[in-house]
């Protein structure tokens, strides 16, 4: 069942969901599809409170349509708006009792971002460890950004397992 609960996305890559599709080409769904590193910026952004900032990437591109346009030393450059989100959900490797969350390999590139971006920003975790285990210098997020902590259950599955029969040799 489809519920349509989505207005908007802005992403800087969609997959190959049918629905989303269909969603999107019939113009049910407003999709602002923005370069990646355009895409972690408005959300760094939105954490730091900064609202908007000015980058050269996708000037001269449909990204830059309808957007504020400036030159700064013989470069062209468009307008971005940060994102702040009512509620940010992401998964951290470790947590202590405070929130302050260590991520670990690509967890780190988006995760850390998208929780100083969310009002209220809830936080799934590996482990939750006691105070005072976590190294202060290994933490990625501290806990003042974090409104609850979630132990989750993680098991790791192949979704879709494809293989091709052994050969065997010919005599």
């Amino acid at each position: 069942m489809i519920d349509k609960q989505i207005k908007k996305m802005v992403a800087s890559y969609v997959g190959e969901n049918a629905h989303f599709a269909a969603q999107m080409m019939s113009g049910e769904l407003d999709v602002e599809l923005t370069p990646q590193g355009t895409l972690a910026e408005k959300i760094r952004a939105g954490g730091a409170g900064i609202p908007a900032f000015y980058t050269a990437t996708g000037y001269g591109t449909p990204v830059a349509e309808g957007k504020e346009v400036k030159a700064y030393d013989g470069r062209h450059y468009i307008l971005e708006e940060s994102i702040k989100g009512d509620f940010a959900i992401v998964k951290a490797w470790k947590a202590d009792p405070y929130g302050n969350l260590i991520f670990r390999k690509t967890a780190r590139n988006f995760n850390p971002l998208a929780a100083t971006a969310g009002k209220i920003t809830v936080v799934e975790v590996e482990e939750i460890v006691a105070l005072g285990e976590l190294d202060p210098d290994q933490i990625h997020t501290p806990g003042i950004y974090v409104n609850r902590v979630i132990q989750g259950t993680f098991e790791k599955t192949i979704e879709q397992r494809t293989t091709r029969p052994s050969a065997t040799p010919s005599i």
